[in-house]
């Protein structure tokens, strides 16, 4: 006998606010990536070159979180039981591997420029206005997103990753006035290099999650091993094996498990399934609404029983 719950929540991405106000920090962020892609072409400024790569970056987590916000609304279908709920998953992870290119490009081109032999960059002045631009451009999708970026994980990753680029534009705008004011112009190469260290952490972090999405390791902050003692003590229940969790995408963890019942209460495990579901989704850090439980009876042998988990 099996039963199952099917939530699909991910918070309110639903919302279609949410879409709406990410589409336009998106379009935004893309005009202002290929201004700060033709300015770092006329300066040659590797700070600006280097906040290009990491506003691309975060265009992809805009551009996942929209998707997400837009897919996310439609119903599953037979060919595609999550719907596209995986595909922000991927984006990042492509977003993650683009930036830490990009990070290690500019500590290479750093050094070659501060030992003189790479290219030097021209007009500081130019440099100055792309830079404020595209901090003015940071700060427009910061106040686009502010409203909404408590409601759901998903619109709180959208909003800090603005908010980091914003710290990469600073970055460009202080190193411009530095060389305007000193004529030193490597000033323009130590601030892509502490671009680049912001950068490189924090791609490493996006890949490391979503790698362990796509490898369907156990969502983070979940201990299975507390949550099988859990089950057990449940009334009624005399074991509990296969037990699985994974992250299907942001915000829908999901777990699914064999629960052995003794046998005289086997036939009546409605209570007990109750208990089961009230258990991974109120008593632990991550909450679990979809989850997936097989009651078997005292006795019973699977045929597959530990082929992939005890």
């Amino acid at each position: 006998m099996s039963e199952q719950t099917h939530t699909h929540s991910a918070g309110n991405i639903g919302d279609p606010r949410h879409a709406r106000r990410l589409i336009a920090a998106l379009c935004l962020s893309a005009t202002i990536l290929a201004a700060e892609i033709a300015g770092a072409a006329v300066t040659g400024s590797l700070a600006l070159l280097v906040d290009a790569g990491h506003m691309l970056t975060d265009i992809s987590v805009l551009a996942a979180s929209t998707v997400t916000a837009v897919l996310m609304r439609r119903k599953p279908s037979a060919e595609r039981t999550w719907g596209w709920a995986r595909l922000e998953v991927v984006t990042a992870a492509g977003g993650a591997l683009a930036l830490l290119a990009v990070g290690l490009f500019a500590l290479v081109e750093a050094v070659q420029r501060l030992l003189g032999g790479g290219e030097q960059m021209q007009a500081p002045r130019l440099l100055l206005f792309f830079g404020v631009l595209g901090l003015l451009a940071n700060i427009a999708s910061m106040i686009i997103l502010m409203g909404d970026r408590q409601s759901n994980m998903n619109m709180r990753a959208a909003f800090l990753e603005v908010v980091n680029d914003a710290l990469g534009s600073v970055a460009v705008v202080i190193s411009a006035v530095l060389v305007m004011t000193t004529g030193w112009s490597n000033f323009d190469s130590i601030a892509g290099v502490v671009i680049a260290l912001m950068m490189i952490p924090r791609a490493g972090k996006l890949l490391h999650s979503s790698m362990r999405v796509l490898l369907e390791e156990t969502p983070e902050g979940l201990d299975l091993d507390a949550v099988r003692t859990h089950l057990q003590n449940v009334p009624h229940v005399v074991d509990v094996h296969d037990l699985h969790a994974i992250t299907v995408a942001t915000g829908l963890p999901t777990l699914s498990a064999h629960v052995v019942v003794d046998a005289e209460n086997v036939d009546d495990y409605a209570d007990v399934l109750t208990s089961l579901q009230c258990c991974v989704r109120d008593h632990f850090p991550v909450s679990v609404e979809h989850s997936t439980f097989q009651i078997e009876p005292e006795g019973y042998v699977n045929i597959r029983d530990g082929v992939f988990h005890e």
